[in-house]
């Protein structure tokens, strides 16, 4: 769902419950067709009630490929696993719709056929201690891929500064995994923080800012990327207590900030969260 504006405190952007269906409500739908679906596709998801041809179509054009209509191409590689057999698992992590039609998401194997909710349910037992925050002021491309790094490493919690409504695209539906906190201001995150211990870390590269690699990062740390352009505003600076900076070795000025943001992330969990040494090999 798209979130109104909000000029208050924090707010926090929930789950939908488990009874509404994870691809078929009309908000799904309109975020969907938000993401440039065919037009063949947006026509179906728009037939009331829906057959199961749109659900089909609307589910492969909802879910988190790189191109909505990747099945038509040619050779290319099918995403995911089809419909279960029957008799289904009594299970209630399942999703009959998955079950029936076949789970075609970016997820792990042990999350096919698993509802949004289960998933998300699962994934907040294990969460990281670290929260990232993303301003947003000019509705930058790269605030989704920055979540989708943020689900790739747990986060326990992504902070929007600013506009409530963000491009979604890169995000690839990764943030109905995880939770979402809204801030209209720097001080409304800055509150967040102080209540909750948190320390913010702004990853940028003012004069006092330390390298990434020499930086201590606390474990209850909140690391906050700015947009593409023009990089952490002052208003956001200011508030926070500590700056790190990747150091680079070519002629450019500055890291693409989402490929700055999966670094740094990366180097909190190096830090505060290693691979078990089992996994090694």
């Amino acid at each position: 769902m798209i979130p109104s504006p909000d000029d208050g405190a924090c707010t926090h952007e929930r789950e939908l419950p488990s009874e509404i269906s994870t691809f078929t409500t009309e908000d799904n739908i309109t975020a969907m067709l938000t993401q440039d679906a065919p037009t063949e596709v947006a026509s179906l998801a728009q037939e009331a009630p829906p057959t199961q041809e749109a659900l089909v179509q609307v589910r492969r054009a909802s879910t988190d490929v790189d191109d909505p209509a990747y099945e038509r191409r040619p050779g290319a590689r099918e995403i995911g696993v089809g419909p279960m057999p029957e008799p289904w698992p009594e299970d209630p992590r399942l999703d009959r719709e998955l079950l029936a039609f076949g789970d075609h998401r970016n997820v792990l194997d042990k999350y096919r056929y698993w509802s949004v909710e289960a998933i998300h349910a699962d994934l907040a037992t294990d969460r990281s201690a670290l929260h990232i925050a993303i301003e947003n002021l000019e509705h930058d491309l790269n605030i989704g891929s920055i979540v989708r790094s943020g689900n790739a490493f747990n986060v326990g919690g992504v902070h929007i500064v600013g506009r409530r409504r963000w491009n979604k695209r890169g995000a690839m539906v990764t943030d109905r995994y995880i939770d979402i906190h809204y801030h209209p201001t720097p001080e409304s995150l800055a509150a967040w923080t102080h209540e909750h211990g948190y320390i913010l870390v702004a990853v940028d590269n003012p004069p006092q800012s330390q390298p990434l690699e020499y930086a201590e990062l606390p474990e209850k740390c909140l690391l906050v990327f700015g947009q593409e352009s023009a990089g952490i505003s002052p208003q956001l600076q200011a508030v926070c207590e500590q700056a790190v900076r990747i150091e680079q070795y070519g002629s450019t000025r500055s890291l693409n900030v989402a490929a700055a943001a999966a670094i740094a992330m990366h180097s909190w969990m190096v830090r505060h969260r290693p691979a078990p040494r089992s996994m090694a090999s």
